[in-house]
């Protein structure tokens, strides 16, 4: 008998069978916490609308759902000058903060990445600790401040300290995103004769496009929420935003509570966030993955 004939098979490994059944095991239990994340975040909105739908007696029903669904309170907002004037100063406040957000992220990111700096970590956690300071404490000397430079009152004057707070957040998500752009195709550029501008707006631009549109979405909606610097550096309906505007309206009279009119709004101004989110969820998961994952 030779030795192949008596030599007896290896027993097949037992890990994978055991590492199968305690993924099973869990998949229940994640199922379960998924679902209740779930019901968390959206019971909320589920609240709101529910609300948005009632009017008069049925405002303080306090039922799961309107009895009688009537869509006067989102005519009474849409009817509303003050929000309309809201509406499209958060438009451009928004758009403006997170155009000029992106154009200085960008240089300022691209040097943080791709340039050899000294202490590069410590310049980048000095931008970062600029968003740990509270915005309460600064909210009264920048009123004075506003209220001497003939800022206040202005969207001049929610512009730049909104820049301001979004442009840490910026930098860092696309200071991650420019780590992961091959080095080799930016030196390629610069051995053909490219400048190191030219190499920054042809190569490295056109590949953060993922990273650049989820840092725009991202600073849009912080801005586009945003509501104690709103409320303390304005006073008028000219120069308030939209969460601000929503917090000023008032009922038909002294005795009621516009929370009908309160809740609509809300949804109407949530509404075009969620659908931008939805949209572009999976650039702004790729966004935000980029700098953590090294291939």
């Amino acid at each position: 008998m030779t030795i192949l004939e008596t030599a007896k098979p290896a027993p097949a490994p037992t890990a994978a069978p055991r590492k199968r059944r305690s993924t099973n095991r869990l998949r229940p239990l994640t199922l379960t916490f998924v679902v209740l994340v779930m019901l968390a975040s959206l019971v909320p909105f589920y609240w709101l609308i529910n609300t948005s739908l009632k009017a008069g007696a049925d405002l303080s029903s306090g039922t799961l759902y309107p009895t009688n669904p009537s869509l006067q309170n989102y005519l009474d907002v849409i009817h509303n000058g003050n929000f309309l004037t809201a509406l499209g100063n958060s438009v451009i406040v928004g758009v403006v903060t997170t155009t000029l957000a992106l154009v200085l992220a960008s240089f300022a990111a691209y040097a943080l990445a791709r340039l050899k700096l000294p202490r590069k970590g410590l310049i980048l956690a000095a931008v970062l600790s600029v968003t740990t300071f509270p915005v309460i404490a600064i909210a009264a000397p920048m009123f004075k401040i506003w209220s001497d430079l003939g800022l206040y009152d202005t969207l001049a004057g929610l512009i730049i300290p909104k820049l301001t707070f979004a442009l840490p957040m910026a930098i860092f998500v696309l200071t991650s995103f420019f780590r992961e752009i091959p080095f080799e195709l930016e030196e390629s550029a610069l051995i053909d004769g490219a400048t190191p501008f030219q190499a920054f707006r042809k190569i490295i631009l056109p590949l953060a496009v993922p990273g650049i549109a989820t840092t725009a979405i991202l600073v849009f909606i912080s801005v586009w929420n945003e509501f104690l610097l709103g409320v303390t550096l304005t006073s008028t309906p000219a120069a308030r935003t939209v969460p601000v505007a929503i917090a000023f309206f008032t009922g038909t009279s002294e005795f009621d509570q516009p929370v009908g009119t309160i809740s609509a709004a809300s949804v109407l101004v949530t509404i075009p966030l969620l659908v931008v989110v939805l949209v572009f969820q999976k650039r702004i998961v790729a966004g935000l993955t980029a700098g953590a994952i090294k291939g």
